[in-house]
């Protein structure tokens, strides 16, 4: 009778006191849109699946294929160059759009609000579009907007995509170009939120406009710089919705990063094994890439 009491009772409660209530249909979304794909996508590394028709067993090949591939390697590299590039192109001019616009609002200089729009136009436009755009932009043909601004200067047969390192740098910028916006927003807001006695205080003191950004706006954005690191890392890791119509991972593979590898094997070759292997690999180094940030992070806020 106690018991029966006491689930009457619990039955009662409002739902805000019972979390697993209200929380069990997000549960339920997560586990079938997020977890069970995960868990297929690791099961499915596990073979040597091809397509749906064939019979698959399990097996290690394709790990130990990818692992002792040498075009695997060299995308690696290929992908860790333009993630890195990236990461530092994106920080770095996020920054100082943001402290531009800072400035300008503080000085209530025209045009602040149209910097930011300008900037979040490469944000918010889908990645094909932006692979289509640049396409356009450095076609090597007399149609390119890039080539033909180069014969005016009289350069003649600009290589833009046509060669391997031309080709990285130019899709890293686009891509630099694509997610400035995004670090520019995180830092602007972090440095919103700067007391104003601070930089009041540092000029008190004597220091310059440069003094105080590097004594008091990067001190205070050190939270912020951690959390937007690791946002851009995992989104450039898994960029390829750009690459695939801007170059297509060439000139060869010069520009085929590990995640439009995994398109090709998957949806070009049919490999569903091997596709699945690579895509464990890669979330693999997005966790252990988590993992150290959110260390770093951790230690930040104990200091």
């Amino acid at each position: 009778m106690a018991q029966a009491d006491a689930l009457t009772a619990a039955r009662r409660r409002p739902i805000e006191d019972r979390p697993l209530a209200w929380l069990a249909p997000l549960f339920l979304l997560l586990g079938a849109l997020f977890l069970y794909p995960l868990f297929d996508v690791t099961r499915l590394s596990f073979t040597d699946a091809t397509d749906a028709a064939a019979p698959a067993h399990y097996t290690f090949a394709s790990y130990r294929s990818l692992l002792g591939s040498s075009e695997f390697l060299a995308m690696t590299r290929v992908t860790g160059i333009f993630v890195a590039a990236s990461i530092a192109g994106q920080l770095v001019f996020g920054l100082l759009i943001a402290a531009l616009v800072c400035e300008g609002e503080r000085r209530r200089l025209p045009g602040a609000a149209l910097v930011r729009a300008v900037v979040l136009v490469g944000w918010v436009l889908p990645g094909v579009v932006i692979g289509i755009i640049w396409k356009l932009l450095l076609d090597e043909s007399g149609a390119g907007i890039m080539a033909y601004a180069a014969s005016l200067l009289g350069a003649r047969n600009p290589i833009f995509l046509s060669a391997p390192v031309p080709a990285l740098f130019w899709v890293t910028i686009a891509n630099v170009w694509r997610g400035t916006a995004f670090s520019m927003i995180m830092q602007y807001a972090g440095m919103k939120t700067v007391p104003i006695e601070l930089y009041e205080a540092a000029t008190v003191d004597g220091a310059g406009p440069l003094q105080r950004f590097r004594y008091v706006t990067l001190p205070s954005l050190r939270g912020i710089l951690l959390i937007n690191l690791v946002l851009i890392t995992i989104a450039t890791l898994n960029t390829f919705d750009m690459v695939l119509p801007l170059t297509g991972g060439g000139p060869g593979r010069a520009t085929e990063v590990v995640a439009l590898y995994i398109y090709h094997l998957v949806f070009s070759d049919f490999q569903f094994g091997r596709g699945a292997a690579v895509a464990v690999v890669l979330m693999a180094i997005g966790l252990v890439l988590s993992a150290c940030y959110a260390h770093i992070l951790q230690r930040e806020r104990a200091a």
